[in-house]
């Protein structure tokens, strides 16, 4: 299934799903039993699955319950999640973008999967204005997927860290380049480099939909970026380093995980422009169109703004 939240008529946020071209609102298709709220639906989803579950099958709504996927103004399936954690788990990417810097891989990298946290009150949704930074000149964009946890956890074993996976959705970790490098050479952040935004959506896909995909503990998803209609960055999901259920394991030690958390994958290989150089195409600039896409999980689309 994929979840969506939206913009109700009235300016409020309202969840559901699609069923076809259509989105179903969650709380009116079960008469108030569910919440109008993704979030708060993944908190309670022992007791709602059964009834999404139940309502999905029958597919059978009164009109006031769905709209026109068309007519539907997207928000961030999770526009305010508790926490977001952003590895760093494509070895390309890495090698790459310190290749550029004049720096080598360090053998800890290796060891295990490096994360940070972003800001969760920054999230955008897919055909949300992304305003650039007014100290920013270098705009990047990042290609990535993230998941979604579903359920409470502490201390998760890698071997375990599926079961914890509600689904997956497009993320666009966007970068102050010029921003970030100075923080970084002071040896803490990135911080106001990532502060301002990062996108996700369009929807967020529940993990039963990705099967067909599958390729060991990870999947087989095509991975692509394109600016102004250009196509800059094509990956794929299985080529990670690290697997999401390792970044779990990761981010669980002595750590409690709560539904809603979300684990960003990092960039994959070719994602930015930071790894492209600006030989092969500038920094974003106010006006710019930027599309992400991932097989199986929809288009992720921002436009730059001042």
């Amino acid at each position: 299934m994929k979840f969506v939240t939206y913009q109700h008529v009235d300016g409020s946020l309202r969840s559901g799903w699609i069923e076809g071209n259509d989105v179903v609102d969650m709380e009116k298709a079960s008469h108030g039993k569910l919440p109008n709220n993704l979030l708060h639906f993944l908190q309670q989803q022992k007791e709602g699955w059964p009834l999404v579950h139940q309502l999905h099958h029958k597919n059978d709504f009164p009109k006031e319950c769905r709209q026109p996927l068309d007519q539907v103004i997207l928000s961030s399936p999770l526009p305010c999640p508790p926490s977001v954690r952003d590895f760093y788990a494509f070895e390309e990417h890495v090698r790459k973008a310190r290749q550029n810097r004049g720096l080598d891989m360090v053998p800890e990298w290796y060891e295990f999967p490096a994360f940070y946290f972003t800001n969760h009150h920054a999230i955008q949704g897919s055909g949300e204005v992304i305003k650039r930074p007014k100290q920013c000149r270098w705009l990047d964009y990042e290609l990535e997927i993230a998941c979604v946890i579903g359920r409470k956890g502490r201390d998760i074993p890698a071997e375990e860290a599926e079961s914890y996976i509600f689904g997956y959705c497009i993320m666009n970790d966007w970068s102050a380049r010029d921003i970030q490098i100075k923080e970084m050479k002071v040896g803490l952040g990135p911080a106001k480099g990532k502060d301002f935004a990062t996108s996700l959506g369009p929807w967020l896909v529940t993990k039963d939909e990705l099967e067909p995909f599958r390729a060991g503990d990870r999947y087989d998803l095509e991975m692509s970026a394109q600016v102004n209609g250009q196509e800059l960055s094509r990956g794929n999901m299985r080529d990670l380093h690290f697997s999401f259920s390792s970044m779990i394991q990761r981010a669980s030690e002595g750590a409690t995980l709560y539904p809603g958390d979300v684990i960003g994958s990092g960039t994959v290989g070719t994602g930015c422009i930071l790894e492209l150089g600006t030989e092969v195409h500038p920094w974003l600039q106010p006006g710019d169109e930027v599309a992400l896409s991932i097989t199986g999980l929809g288009v992720l689309h921002n436009r730059i703004e001042e």
